[in-house]
C-alpha cells in the first residue's frame, strides 16, 4: 500500500509542476510566520528527521531563506531521498514570485543526479530561464555519476557551443566520460581546449588526462602527461600504476610503484593492492616481499584490501606458508582471502587441505565454489569433482560462465559426452553459448570425447566470435584422435580468419609426425620462419620430433644445434629421434655431450638410452645404464624402463638374465611384459619361464597368443 501511495504522489507532483504554472496566491502570512516555520524545520533537521522537515515545508507557502533550501537539497542528496527532493524543488518554485535563484536550482539538479533521477534533472535544466556554469556542471556531473557518458559528452559539446566556459570540475567529468567510452579523439580535443584555457597545471585535470589516455590504451601519452606533472599526488601515482596493470605491463607497474617512494608520497592502500596484483601476475616474489615490507612500515598490513592482495600474491607465487601466516591474522579473513587460500591449496594438488578450508568458510560466493572445483579437475580427481558439482547444485543457485566451463572440462575428463550434452542444453537455455569461454569449453569437450559431429557444429555456430583458442581446440582434437589430415585442412582454413599461435604450430607438427607428412612439416617450419615467429624450446622440440619420425634426422639435428639454451626435454627429443632412425650409437654419443654440458638426466633420457641399447644389441651396457639410474643419477625406474630391459634381454636371448631380472622386479609383471617373456621363451627355448608366463597370462584372463 505504501509503494502505491509513493508512486501516486510522484505522479501528482509531476502533473502539478510539469509544465510550471504560477500557483494560486497564498493567504497573507501572519507576522513572524516565516521565522517560526524555519525554526520548526531546523529542529526536525537537527534531530535527523528529514522527511518530517520536508513535510512541514511542503504544507506551507512561505518563502524561506536560501540557505535552508540549500541545506535541504544537500541532505536529500546524502540520503538519496528523491521524493523529498521533488517536494523541496516544488516548494522553491511555488514560494518565489520570480524565478528562483540559479544556484538553488543547481543544487536541485545535483540532488536529482545523486538520487539517480536523470529525467527530473534534465527537465529542470531545460526549463531554467537563466543558466550559469554551475548549471551545466551539475547536469554533466549527474550524467557522469549515473554512467551516461555519451550524454555527458554531448552536453559538454553543447556547453562549449553556447559559449559557457567550463570549470575544472566540468573538464574532469568530460575526461572521465571519454575514458568510459574510449573516445580518444574527443579526449585530445578536450586536452587542447584545456591547454588553451591554461588548465594544464591543475593536478586534478593532469591526473584525469593520465587516466583517460591510459584507458584509451595510449600509455605513451599517459606516461608523457604524468612525467610533465610537477608534483603528482597519491591519486596520480595510483592511476599510472593501475593503467600499466590494466595494459598488462605488470613490470612497469611495479617499477612505477617503487619510484613513488623516492618522492616521499605515501601510497594509497589501492596502490599497494595494484602493485601486489602486478607481482601476482608475473610471479615477482622478490618484489612482492619488498612491498609486503612497505605495508608493515606504513601500518597497512592489517588493512582488508592490502592483506587480501598479499595473500593472493603469495598464493600465485606458490608461497603458501607465507600466505597462511597472513591469513591466520584476525583482520585478514574475508570471502576474498578464504577463496585465495582454497584456490592456492587446490591448484598445487593439496585438495584435502583446500576442501578443509572450503568447509570452514563462513560465507561463499560462486568464485569460491569454482576455485574448489578447479582444484579437483586440475588434479584429475574426476569422482570428487562430480560429487562436488552435485553438492554445489544442491547448496547454491549461483553459477556463472566459469562454472559451466569447468563442468564441461569435467565431462571431457570423464569422457562423458552424454553429460556434456546436458551441460550444452543448459547453456543454450540460459543464453550463455555466445560467451567465448563457455563455447570454447564445449568445443574442447566434444573434441576430447571424439564426437566431431557436435564439435564441428559448435565450431561453425561460433563463427561470429570464435578466436585462436577455438581453432587450436579443434586442431588439437583432430591430432589427438589420429585425424592428422583433418588437422592440416583446418590449418589452411584458419589462415583466412585468425593468425596461428605458437601452440597451433606445436599441434600441427605433432600431426605431421603422426602421419609422416614431411612435406607439410617443412611447409609449417618455413611458414614460421617467413612470418617471423619465435621458435621457442617447445616448438623446437616438436620440430625435432617431426623430422625424426619422418626419417629426416639431418634436419632434426640442425634444428637441435640451432637451439640455445638446450634443456633436458630437447636432449631427450634428439636422443629418441636418433633411436627412431636406428642410430643408437649416435644417441649414446649425444648422451655423453649432454652430460658434459651439465644437463641433469630424467626418466625420458634413460628411456632413450635403453632404446639405443635395444637398437644396437648392447645388452651389458643396457644393464649398466639401468643400474646407474638409481645408483648414480637418483632416478627411480618406471614401468617403461622395466619393459625395455625385458625387451633387451629377450631379443638377445639372454634368458637366464631375463629370468633373474623378472623375478627381482619390485612388482608383478604386466600383461604386455608377460606376452613379451612368453614370446622370447618360445623363440629361444626356455620352457619353464615360458610356462610360468603362460600361467600368469591365463590367470589374468588373457588368451595365450600361441593358441591363436
Amino acid at each position: 500500500m505504501g509503494v502505491n501511495a509513493a508512486s501516486l504522489l510522484n505522479q501528482l507532483l509531476h502533473q502539478v509542476r510539469r509544465p510550471r504554472s504560477p500557483p494560486p496566491p497564498p493567504p497573507p502570512p501572519g507576522p513572524g510566520a516565516a521565522k517560526a516555520l524555519t525554526e520548526t524545520i531546523l529542529a526536525h533537521l537537527d534531530a535527523g528527521r528529514l522527511q518530517e522537515a520536508v513535510n512541514v515545508l511542503f504544507a506551507s507557502h512561505e518563502p524561506l531563506p536560501h540557505s535552508l533550501y540549500a541545506r535541504l537539497f544537500q541532505l536529500c542528496s546524502s540520503a538519496r531521498a528523491a521524493v523529498e527532493a521533488r517536494k523541496v524543488e516544488f516548494h522553491l518554485g511555488a514560494a518565489f514570485k520570480r524565478t528562483p535563484p540559479p544556484f538553488l536550482l543547481n543544487r536541485a539538479i545535483e540532488a536529482y543526479g545523486k538520487c539517480g533521477c536523470l529525467t527530473d534533472a534534465r527537465e529542470l535544466f531545460d526549463e531554467m530561464h537563466e543558466r550559469d556554469g554551475g548549471s551545466w556542471n551539475a547536469m554533466i556531473a549527474a550524467y557522469v555519476r549515473n554512467g551516461r557518458a555519451k550524454r555527458a559528452l554531448s552536453l559538454f559539446s553543447d556547453m562549449n557551443a553556447s559559449g559557457v566556459s567550463a570549470s575544472e570540475v566540468t573538464f574532469a567529468g568530460a575526461l572521465g566520460s571519454c575514458g568510459v567510452v574510449r573516445e580518444l579523439g574527443l579526449c585530445m580535443q578536450i586536452h587542447g581546449l584545456m591547454v588553451k584555457r591554461a588548465f594544464c597545471g591543475n593536478v586534478i585535470l593532469g591526473s584525469s588526462l593520465v587516466d583517460v589516455y591510459g584507458k584509451c590504451g595510449v600509455m605513451g601519452e599517459s606516461r608523457k602527461m604524468f612525467d610533465e606533472m610537477e608534483r603528482p599526488n597519491a591519486v596520480t601515482w595510483n592511476v599510472i600504476v593501475r593503467r600499466y596493470l590494466e595494459m598488462e605491463d605488470e613490470r612497469e607497474a611495479i617499477v612505477m610503484f617503487f619510484k613513488m617512494f623516492l618522492t616521499d608520497t605515501r601510497p594509497l592502500k589501492f596502490t599497494f593492492s595494484n602493485a601486489l596484483i602486478a607481482c601476482s601476475k608475473i610471479r615477482a616474489l622478490a618484489e612482492g616481499m619488498q612491498i609486503h615490507g612497505f605495508t608493515i612500515k606504513v601500518c597497512l598490513e592489517d588493512d582488508e584490501v592490502v592483506s587480501s592482495s598479499l595473500i593472493d600474491m603469495y598464493v600465485k607465487c606458490v608461497e603458501l606458508e607465507s600466505a597462511q601466516k597472513i591469513f591466520d591474522r584476525p583482520c585478514a579473513k574475508n570471502v576474498v582471502s578464504w577463496t585465495s587460500m582454497v584456490s592456492g591449496y587446490a591448484l598445487v594438488g593439496r585438495t584435502g587441505k583446500a576442501r578443509e578450508l572450503f568447509n570452514e568458510m563462513p560465507e561463499r560466493n560462486v568464485i569460491s565454489w569454482n576455485a574448489m572445483l578447479a582444484g579437483y579437475i586440475r588434479s584429475r580427481l574426476w569422482d570428487e569433482a562430480l560429487n562436488f558439482v552435485s553438492l554445489m547444485r544442491s547448496s547454491t543457485k549461483d553459477i556463472d560462465h566459469v562454472t559451466l566451463a569447468l563442468i564441461s572440462n569435467l565431462c571431457a575428463g570423464l569422457s562423458d559426452v552424454f553429460m556434456g550434452k546436458q551441460v550444452h542444453g543448459f547453456v543454450y537455455r540460459r543464453g550463455l553459448f555466445s560467451h567465448l569461454l563457455v563455447s570454447n569449453s564445449l568445443l574442447d569437450m566434444y573434441g576430447k570425447c571424439g564426437n566431431f559431429r557436435y564439435a564441428r557444429a559448435c565450431f561453425y555456430l561460433m563463427s561470429q566470435w570464435r578466436d585462436k583458442v577455438s581453432w587450436n581446440s579443434l586442431l588439437t582434437s583432430y591430432a589427438r584422435h589420429q585425424r592428422s589430415e583433418h588437422a592440416m585442412e583446418m590449418f589452411c582454413e584458419m589462415q583466412w580468419e585468425a593468425m596461428p599461435s605458437v601452440f597451433t604450430f606445436g599441434t600441427l607438427l605433432a600431426a605431421c609426425a603422426n602421419i609422416s607428412a614431411l612435406a607439410h612439416g617443412k611447409q609449417i617450419h618455413g611458414f614460421m620462419i617467413r612470418r617471423g615467429y619465435k621458435i621457442d624450446i617447445v616448438v623446437r622440440g616438436a620440430l625435432i620430433d617431426m623430422y625424426s619420425k619422418c626419417r629426416c634426422i639431418e634436419y632434426a639435428l640442425n634444428v637441435f644445434m640451432e637451439a640455445a639454451p638446450r634443456d633436458v626435454v630437447l636432449w631427450n627429443s634428439i636422443i629418441l629421434g636418433c633411436c627412431h632412425n636406428r642410430l643408437g650409437k649416435d644417441a649414446l654419443e649425444l648422451f655423453d655431450l649432454m652430460s658434459k654440458e651439465g644437463i641433469k638426466s630424467d626418466h625420458g633420457t634413460f628411456q632413450g638410452l635403453l632404446r639405443a641399447c635395444i637398437c644396437e644389441d648392447l645388452v651389458d651396457l643396457g644393464g649398466r645404464i639401468f643400474k646407474s639410474m638409481t645408483n648414480v643419477y637418483g632416478v627411480i625406474p618406471r614401468l617403461e624402463h622395466y619393459e625395455q630391459m625385458i625387451e633387451l634381454y629377450g631379443r638377445a636371448g639372454r634368458m637366464r638374465e631375463l629370468k633373474k631380472f623378472v623375478k627381482t622386479m619390485p612388482f608383478e609383471p604386466t600383461v604386455s611384459m608377460l606376452k613379451r617373456i612368453h614370446g622370447a621363451c618360445q623363440k629361444h627355448g626356455f620352457p619353464k619361464l615360458g610356462e610360468w608366463a603362460s600361467r600368469l597370462l591365463a590367470e589374468s584372463n588373457i588368451s595365450d597368443p600361441c593358441e591363436k
